[in-house]
C-alpha cells in the first residue's frame, strides 16, 4: 500500500507540473521550433548527457574506498547506468536502490556498504549543487531581475540555502563526532513506536559508515574534486542544447544556474524520468534571461527526451548484458531496506560483467 500511495503522489505531482509548464503553450509552435532545432548540436547535448553517467561511475570509487576498496569501473559503471534507466521507467527512485544491488550483486561487497556510499554521493551533489545555484546569481551576468511568474527566486534560494547549511553543520557533527550523534538518535527514537527503533538506528550506523569519506583529507578532497567536475561536466550539455533550440542568451553561466534548478526539482517525488519537473524547472529559470515559454518547453521536451533514451538505452544495454530482470529491480528496494535495517553484511551473488 505504501509503495502504491508513493507512485499516485509521483504520477499527481509530474500532472501538476506538466500543467504549470505547458499552459497557454501553442503545440504547433512547439513541434515547429523541435523540428527546427539543429540536430547536430542535440546530438552532442545528449551524448554529453549519457557521458556523465561514466563521470559518475569514475567519481564513486573514491566514495566506495573506505568501504570496499578497489572496486573494479565495470561494476561501477553497470550499476549506474542501469540505476538511472531504472529511475526512468520505475516510480519512487527506485533506480537508486537499483544501482546498489547491482554493485554489490557484481561485487560481492554489502549492500549496506553500496548503499553508505551512494548516501555520501547524494550529500556531496546537494551541497555542490546550492554552491553553483549561489554562486551563479552572485555573478555580475546573472539577470537583474529575478522574478518570473509572480515568484521571485531570492526567497526560495535563501530557504533552501539556510536547509543546506543546517544539514551541512549536522552531516560534519555526525563525521567528526559520531558517538554523540549516536546517543541523541537512541534518545530520539524512544518516542516512536518499539518496531521501528531498532530499523531507524541500523539505518543511521549505515549512514554513518559512509561518512569516513569526510574523515580522509585526501578522499575528501577528491570526491568534491570529483562532484565539482561532473557538474561543470553536464552544463556543457545544457549549454549546446541552449544553442540546438537557438537558446542565445544564456550562457554557460545560465547552464548552471538552469541545471542546479533542475536537480534540486527532480529531487520532488514524481512519475518515472521526472517529466514535469524538468519541463516546469526549465520554463522558470530560462524566464529570468527573457525566454519564451514556447521556446523553453521546446528545449525541455527536446533535451528530456533526448536525454531519457540514451540513458535508458544504456541502462538496458547492462541489463541484458548482466542479465538483470525488472522483477530483480523492483525487488532491489526491499533488499536493500532489509540489509540496512538489519545491518547485516548482506550482498546478491557475485557475477562477472
Amino acid at each position: 500500500m505504501k509503495g502504491h500511495l508513493k507512485t499516485v503522489a509521483g504520477i499527481a505531482a509530474t500532472v501538476f507540473f506538466l500543467w504549470l509548464a505547458l499552459r497557454g503553450v501553442e503545440w504547433a509552435d512547439v513541434f515547429a521550433n523541435v523540428r527546427a532545432a539543429n540536430l547536430p548540436l542535440l546530438a552532442a547535448a545528449v551524448v554529453l548527457s549519457a557521458l556523465g553517467m561514466h563521470v559518475r561511475a569514475l567519481r564513486w570509487k573514491p566514495l566506495l574506498e573506505p568501504v570496499a576498496p578497489g572496486v573494479a569501473w565495470r561494476p561501477r559503471i553497470a550499476g549506474v547506468c542501469i540505476g538511472f534507466g531504472a529511475n526512468n521507467v520505475f516510480p519512487a527512485r527506485l533506480g537508486e536502490f537499483a544501482r546498489t544491488w547491482v554493485l554489490a550483486r557484481q561485487t560481492g561487497i554489502p549492500l549496506t556498504a553500496a548503499f553508505a556510499s551512494l548516501v555520501m554521493e547524494r550529500a556531496l551533489d546537494g551541497i555542490v549543487i546550492i554552491a553553483f545555484l549561489l554562486g551563479s546569481m552572485s555573478l555580475p551576468g546573472f539577470p537583474a531581475l529575478t522574478t518570473v511568474g509572480n515568484v521571485d527566486i531570492q526567497g526560495p534560494v535563501r530557504f533552501v540555502a539556510a536547509v543546506t547549511a543546517v544539514m551541512l553543520a549536522g552531516l560534519l557533527w555526525m563525521t567528526f563526532a559520531p558517538a554523540p550523534a549516536v546517543r541523541l538518535a537512541e534518545k530520539v527514537v524512544r518516542i516512536l513506536p518499539a518496531g521501528v527503533r531498532r530499523p531507524v538506528l541500523d539505518a543511521l550506523h549505515a549512514f554513518l559508515s559512509g561518512l569516513d569519506v569526510l574523515r580522509s583529507p585526501r578522499l575528501l578532497a577528491i570526491s568534491v574534486a570529483w562532484a565539482v567536475g561532473q557538474w561543470a561536466f553536464l552544463a556543457v550539455s545544457f549549454l549546446l542544447a541552449f544553442r540546438a533550440f537557438g537558446i542565445t542568451e544564456p550562457g554557460y553561466l545560465g547552464a548552471i544556474f538552469l541545471q542546479s534548478c533542475i536537480a534540486l526539482a527532480v529531487a520532488i517525488p514524481a512519475a518515472p524520468g521526472f517529466f514535469g519537473l524538468f519541463e516546469a524547472a526549465s520554463v522558470w529559470g530560462l524566464g529570468l534571461w527573457g525566454v519564451d515559454r514556447t521556446r523553453a518547453v521546446s528545449f525541455a521536451i527536446g533535451f528530456h527526451l533526448g536525454g531519457w533514451f540514451a540513458v535508458t538505452g544504456l541502462g538496458a544495454f547492462y541489463a541484458l548484458r548482466l542479465n538483470v530482470r525488472l522483477r530483480d529491480l523492483r525487488g532491489s528496494d526491499t533488499r536493500v531496506e532489509e540489509a540496512v535495517e538489519s545491518g547485516e553484511a548482506v550482498a546478491g551473488r557475485a557475477g562477472r560483467v
